[in-house]
């Protein structure tokens, strides 16, 4: 009998109609499809992305599904956004782990990492792109409980996570991606303390990818600027909004889908005499990286 070939995902692949709810019924809308159809760089490979349900997460998920990674998601509690980048991911023909939880708490990213190797068997490369940030432009007014969950979440869980992710990451072809941001540079008066766990996001991605070099695990950053994800609009006023990104030299916001790739480069065979270093998706702000 003439064996069948099995009928490959359409591209962009097609996905279900958005319900209410979703996290992405934005104006305009985020775009968080890939640009081009894969060719399999990351087949079998497995990744884990903290905060991969929404926004710049999303798209990272997306952009290594659709290189035929099969992709473990940890996300807080937006279960209707987790459920939809699930069907996303999937269309692409990769397989999909949803794993809620906190990542500010150390249990659970042990928790999470342990989950990611029972379905998968194997853990190929961490993206630490989780954040929470809190506008407040007085310095006095920042709390101690605010910098402590703002640092636990964007900076502690990095430690976490890596840390009991290290022991299965193979070398070579393994890697360790960390979400900055172009405010780590650049400085934002009104995110004081969530632009200080990005300074210590570049500072630790320097120091990590020199700690790991004879294992040969490469560790490097993405710094992205004013990017279109739900955050947004769930941080700042509604004047704010319509205004965000036009700060930037090239007058608009980016998109996810402008930033993923970056994550999936840097984890590539093409990007292998790479390591510590951060690059810089951000509308042309020139910084010192």
């Amino acid at each position: 009998m003439e064996k069948q070939e099995q009928e490959k995902p359409s591209f962009p692949p097609q996905h279900q109609k958005k319900q209410p709810g979703d996290e992405y019924r934005m104006t305009p809308e985020p775009d968080f499809l890939p640009f081009y159809r894969g060719v399999n760089k990351f087949k079998d490979q497995v990744v884990l992305i903290s905060g991969g349900d929404s926004g710049i997460g999303r798209a990272i998920s997306l952009a290594f599904a659709n290189e035929g990674a099969n992709i473990a998601i940890i996300y807080k509690s937006e279960d209707t956004d987790a459920r939809k980048t699930f069907q996303m991911v999937e269309s692409f023909g990769a397989k999909c782990l949803l794993i809620p939880g906190d990542i500010s708490n150390k249990s659970f990213c042990e928790e999470a990492v342990e989950k990611t190797l029972q379905t998968f068997k194997r853990l190929d490369i961490l993206i630490n792109n989780a954040a929470e940030q809190h506008v407040e432009e007085d310095f006095e007014k920042i709390t101690e409980e605010q910098l402590d969950q703002t640092f636990r979440v964007n900076i502690y869980s990095q430690f976490f996570l890596t840390q009991a992710a290290l022991k299965h990451i193979p070398s070579k072809t393994g890697s360790i991606i960390n979400n900055a941001s172009v405010n780590a540079y650049k400085g934002n008066p009104k995110l004081m303390d969530y632009t200080a766990t990005k300074g210590a996001i570049v500072a630790l991605t320097r120091s990590l990818a020199q700690n790991l070099i004879e294992k040969e695990i490469r560790v490097n950053a993405v710094a992205p600027g004013p990017i279109w994800t739900p955050l947004i609009p769930a941080s700042f006023e509604a004047e704010k909004v319509k205004e965000f990104g036009k700060q930037s030299p090239m007058k608009r916001a980016g998109q996810p889908n402008e930033v993923a790739g970056a994550f999936t480069w840097l984890a590539s065979k093409e990007a292998s005499y790479i390591t510590g270093q951060v690059i810089h998706p951000n509308g042309g702000y020139i910084v010192n990286s």
